[in-house]
C-alpha cells in the first residue's frame, strides 16, 4: 500500500507526498506533475511500474506548492526555481540514497531541469535517468495553441493578463460550476483526438485544488524559463522526451529541442495525442520510463548507457 507523508519545507509549506515500494529499492523514480495538477495525474505509471518492477524500484509523487493537498505559497515563491529547491528538498528527504530517475510532466520536466541548474553537484551525484513528457525548455516559445502566430499573440497577452489577475486572488480555489462550464475547454487546450470522460474529470478535479494563486503566479516563470544550455552539460544520462503531435502548449518543436540538447534521449511523438500524454497514451509513457529504468538497472552502479538520440513515432 502507497504511503502518506507530509514533508514541512523550510518555509513551512507543506507538501503532501505519496510513497510505494520498499526504502532499500535499487532505483528510486520520482514522478512529477505538471501545472494546475497533482500527483494524481501518474495513476497509470504507478500501477504499470509497482507491477513490472516490484520490490527493485520505489515511486515517489507529491504535490507541488499550492497544488493538490499541498498547502498554499507566498506569491514571491511562485517560480520555477523555487519548484527546483523543492525537488531537492523531497530527495533529500524522502530518498536519502541510491539513483535516482526524474520523470516530469509539463511544468514537471521543467522543475526537474531547474534542479539541474541550481543544485548541480546534487543533480549530477544523485540523477541516474530523466524522462520529459510533453514539456520545454524554451519557456513559450513554441507555444501558439494550434493557432496562428497573430491569433496565439493575442491569446498569450490576454492569458498572462487573467494570469495576473488570479495569482492576487491569494488561497481561494476555482469554484467547480465554473469548472464544470470549462470543460469542453480544458478538453481542447490539454487533449488530443481521444479522451476518456475520466481523464477530464480527474484533471478537472486537480484544477480544481490548486489555488488561484499557483494558477495565475506560475504563469511568468513558465514563460520565460530556457535551459536547453543547462541539458547540454547533462552528460549521457540514460534519458527520453515524449509528446503528442496535437499538443496545443508543447508542441513537437518543444521535445525536439531537448532530444537535440540530450543526445541520449530517445524522443517518440505520438500522433493524436494532445498534452496529457500520461493519461491519453499510457502505454508510451509506461514504456519509455521502463526503458530507461532497464538500462539504469543492468548499469554497474546504477549508471546509464550512452546510445544515440533516435525518434520513433508511436500509434
Amino acid at each position: 500500500m502507497p504511503e502518506h507523508r507530509e514533508l514541512r519545507l523550510s518555509d513551512d509549506v507543506r507538501l503532501h507526498v505519496t510513497v510505494s515500494g520498499p526504502v532499500d529499492a535499487e532505483v528510486t523514480v520520482v514522478l512529477l506533475h505538471g501545472w494546475t495538477l497533482d500527483g494524481r495525474s501518474w495513476h497509470h505509471q504507478v500501477a504499470e511500474l509497482r507491477e513490472r518492477f516490484a520490490d527493485r524500484v520505489r515511486l515517489v509523487t507529491y504535490d507541488a506548492r499550492g497544488h493538490g493537498r499541498s498547502s498554499c505559497l507566498a506569491l514571491r515563491d511562485a517560480t520555477l526555481a523555487q519548484l527546483g529547491d523543492d525537488l531537492a528538498a523531497v530527495i533529500d528527504e524522502i530518498v536519502p540514497s541510491g539513483p535516482v530517475v526524474l520523470v516530469g510532466h509539463s511544468m514537471g520536466g521543467m522543475t526537474v531541469m531547474e534542479y539541474a541548474h541550481r543544485h548541480p553537484d546534487r543533480f549530477a551525484a544523485r540523477t541516474a535517468g530523466l524522462v520529459f513528457v510533453s514539456t520545454t525548455a524554451e519557456g513559450h516559445t513554441h507555444t501558439v495553441y494550434g493557432l496562428s502566430p497573430r491569433i496565439a499573440r493575442l491569446i498569450r497577452l490576454a492569458e498572462t493578463t487573467g494570469a495576473g489577475v488570479l495569482a492576487r486572488c491569494g488561497g481561494w480555489r476555482p469554484p467547480h460550476a465554473l469548472l464544470r462550464a470549462l470543460r469542453p475547454s480544458i478538453r481542447w487546450m490539454l487533449f488530443g483526438d481521444r479522451c476518456d470522460p475520466a481523464d477530464i474529470r480527474l484533471v478537472t478535479s486537480a484544477v480544481a485544488h490548486a489555488t488561484l494563486r499557483s494558477i495565475g503566479g506560475f504563469r511568468a516563470s513558465i514563460g520565460a524559463q530556457h535551459r536547453l544550455e543547462t541539458l547540454t552539460a547533462l552528460g549521457g544520462l540514460p534519458a527520453a522526451a515524449l509528446v503528442g503531435d496535437r499538443d496545443r502548449l508543447t508542441p513537437p518543436p518543444c521535445a525536439e529541442s531537448i532530444a537535440a540538447a540530450l543526445p541520449t534521449a530517445e524522443l517518440t511523438v505520438c500522433p493524436g495525442a494532445g498534452h496529457m500524454l500520461m493519461m491519453e497514451r499510457p502505454d508510451a509513457v509506461n514504456a519509455a520510463v521502463a526503458g530507461v529504468l532497464d538500462r539504469v538497472l543492468a548499469a554497474p552502479g546504477g549508471g546509464g548507457g550512452d546510445p544515440a538520440a533516435v525518434a520513433t513515432v508511436t500509434p
